[in-house]
C-alpha cells in the first residue's frame, strides 16, 4: 500500500476508547486521538501541549496532566489540538508508521495508559476492518464484524496485562510505605 488512504472509517463505524483518569484516547490506522477533560470555562491560553516524535507533555492550568514517551512514533509537525466547548482538549497525532500493516498501539505511552486486553482486542478488530476498507474502497466495512481469530483474548496479552497491574499495585504500595515512613513521629513530653 503506497500511502495512507483517508477513509473516515471511524466516523462511520465509531471508535474503541481507552478510558483514563483524565479522559480517554483511541486510534485509527493513521492517527491517535487524545481527549482530556478540563475544568469548564478553561481557555486555550491555559493549556500547553508539546508533542515530539516520541514524546508528549500536556499541562492544563499550570498542572501537569501527563508526560512521557509515546507508545509509537508520530509526525509531530502534523499534530493538531483544539479546545472544544471550553471543557475538552482534543489532540490528534499522525502515526509515523500509518502505512505498515501492524501499527496497533497498546497504550498511549510506552508504560502508562495501556489498554486492557479486552479493549486492545476490540481496537485490533477495528483497525483490521479499517485496513480492509482501505484495501477494498468499493466496499463498506463500517458495520462488519470479525469473528475468526478474535473469539478470545490471547493468554499472552492477559498475562502481560496482569503482570503490569501487579507491578503498578506494588509501586503504589511502596510509595505509600515511603510516605508513611517519612511522616514525623510526634511524641508527647512529660
Amino acid at each position: 500500500m503506497p500511502d495512507y488512504v483517508e477513509t473516515n472509517f471511524d466516523e462511520r463505524s465509531g471508535f474503541v476508547p481507552c478510558l483514563t483518569e483524565w479522559g480517554r484516547w483511541w486510534q485509527t490506522v493513521a492517527e491517535v486521538h487524545v481527549e482530556v477533560l478540563v475544568p469548564e470555562g478553561t481557555r486555550s491560553k491555559a493549556m500547553q501541549v508539546e508533542v515530539r516524535p516520541s514524546h508528549i507533555k500536556v499541562v492544563v492550568l499550570g498542572k501537569l496532566v501527563f508526560e512521557g514517551t509515546l507508545y509509537g512514533v508520530v509526525r509531530a509537525d502534523e499534530t493538531v489540538w483544539t479546545l472544544e466547548d471550553k471543557k475538552l482538549l482534543h489532540i490528534a497525532m499522525s502515526k509515523a508508521d500509518a502505512c505498515t500493516k501492524e501499527n496497533l498501539w497498546e497504550g498511549l505511552l510506552s508504560d502508562r495508559f495501556l489498554a486492557d486486553p479486552f479493549v486492545l482486542l476490540e481496537m485490533r478488530k477495528k483497525l483490521d476492518l479499517e485496513h480492509f476498507q482501505m484495501e477494498n474502497p468499493g466496499f463498506d466495512f463500517s458495520s462488519a464484524t470479525l469473528k475468526k481469530g478474535y473469539d478470545k483474548v490471547p493468554n499472552s496479552l492477559l498475562q502481560k496485562w496482569e503482570e503490569r497491574q501487579t507491578l503498578e499495585k506494588q509501586e503504589e504500595e511502596q510509595k505509600k510505605e515511603q510516605k508513611e515512613d517519612s511522616q514525623p513521629v510526634s511524641s508527647e513530653g512529660s
